[in-house]
């Protein structure tokens, strides 16, 4: 019996090399790393794979990824027509592979162009359709710029033409779930299955990624977009009366404003990209992660911090709450309260038992969110979807 054929359309995945250029131009975060952890691990259960993204700042072309996954990149090197990505994957997914195609799994976020893309993918191969909701624009995202008027106006509309013809419906948290369901998905059709780490790179001890900064460290990891207010935490850092260090790791639009806010502060640590193998031992050497953001589907950093181990600040929104449980792995303060961030900020650092209780707390949470598990999970869809009846609306 052939292995089962999934083809993955994603418009972002982790970029061939790592470099100042791929960074500069999509700096790595929550779905790139889903796509390819989750690639990863089913291929590493007898999966074969065939992935379609777009090509960011690396090369054109297909590059194998594990023992029988291909990844091919489209479209063009600049970064305002990233979305013509899914015109040239056209090519790749009309045409007839020498493996038959058994399931069409499309990760959506932002880019509006995956979902049509999908479902001409699993037309032209007869096969079902499983979506993964990222970023629900109709929902999830927040924001009174032009840009995000249209995303959810034109993005939702799409979003949900083809949640209602999909096979089967994967979200991060349940927040989605009820959503779609109050949309008229089915709700025994929806399956939450959230983001995860990969245990492989929490094993072991790493040497101190931060050698010259004190303790405790309140640290940021992750893209420097406007959604996720990273500029608060400094901000908020600026208020604190408790000691402490900053620390902010990572790259992305708002980088020059969140290193201009930063510029005055003393005991503040500021360094751009990291590769994501890196970022176990960036986690292993804060004392608390903060995650300030505006609207937040999941945030996967924050399992990361779980399998660290990590006391958590974040802000009450969207899926954060179904992962940080407030007063057990970390506390939730409102989104954009700058007051109560810095006096959550305050109380951590001045209290070890506390941040040693929620470490502990997170720990113990952390094994439902591994990665090896959660592929089999979707792995279990895929089975649900090629021998069960259409998915789809309520009667």
């Amino acid at each position: 019996m052939h292995p089962v054929h999934v083809l993955r359309l994603c418009s972002v995945f982790e970029p061939l090399s790592v470099d100042g250029r791929s960074a500069r131009f999509d700096p790595v975060g929550g779905m790139q790393n889903h796509t390819a952890t989750l690639t990863r691990c089913l291929d590493a259960q007898g999966l074969a794979q065939t992935v379609v993204t777009s090509r960011l700042a690396g090369r054109r072309g297909p590059t194998p990824l594990g023992r029988s996954a291909v990844v091919h990149r489209t479209g063009l090197r600049v970064p305002r027509l990233r979305q013509l990505w899914a015109l040239d994957a056209l090519r790749v997914v009309l045409r007839r592979p020498a493996r038959a195609v058994d399931v069409v799994h499309a990760h959506q976020g932002e880019d509006l162009a995956t979902l049509p893309l999908a479902r001409l993918a699993a037309r032209r191969h007869r096969c079902p359709l499983v979506v993964t909701v990222h970023c629900s624009v109709g929902h999830t995202l927040t924001g009174r710029g032009p840009r995000t008027r249209l995303l959810r106006a034109l993005g939702g509309w799409v979003e949900r033409s083809a949640l209602r013809r999909a096979d089967a419906v994967v979200v991060l948290t349940d927040r989605t779930a009820a959503a779609l369901a109050a949309d008229g998905l089915r709700a025994e059709h929806v399956h939450t299955i959230p983001s995860g780490f990969d245990p492989a790179l929490f094993a072991g001890r790493a040497a101190d990624a931060f050698p010259g900064a004190g303790r405790p460290r309140i640290g940021y990891v992750g893209r420097l977009a406007p959604q996720k207010r990273a500029d608060l935490l400094v901000e908020a850092f600026g208020r604190m009366r408790a000691d402490a260090w900053l620390v902010v790791v990572g790259d992305g639009p708002d980088r020059e404003r969140v290193h201009r806010l930063a510029a005055g502060l003393p005991r503040a640590h500021l360094t751009g990209f990291v590769e994501h193998s890196a970022v176990p031992a960036v986690l292993a050497a804060l004392d608390v992660l903060v995650l300030p953001s505006a609207y937040e589907e999941m945030g996967s950093v924050l399992t990361e911090a779980m399998a660290a181990g990590l006391p958590v600040v974040a802000s009450d929104v969207g899926g954060i709450p179904e992962v940080v449980r407030d007063g057990v792995t970390g506390l939730l303060v409102p989104p954009g309260d700058v007051g109560a961030l810095a006096a959550a900020l305050d109380r951590l650092a001045a209290d070890a038992d506390l941040r040693a209780g929620l470490s502990a707390g997170a720990r113990a949470r952390a094994d439902g969110y591994s990665w090896p598990r959660l592929a089999a999970r979707v792995a279990a869809v895929y089975a649900g979807v090629r021998e069960g009846p259409a998915f789809g609306l309520a009667a």
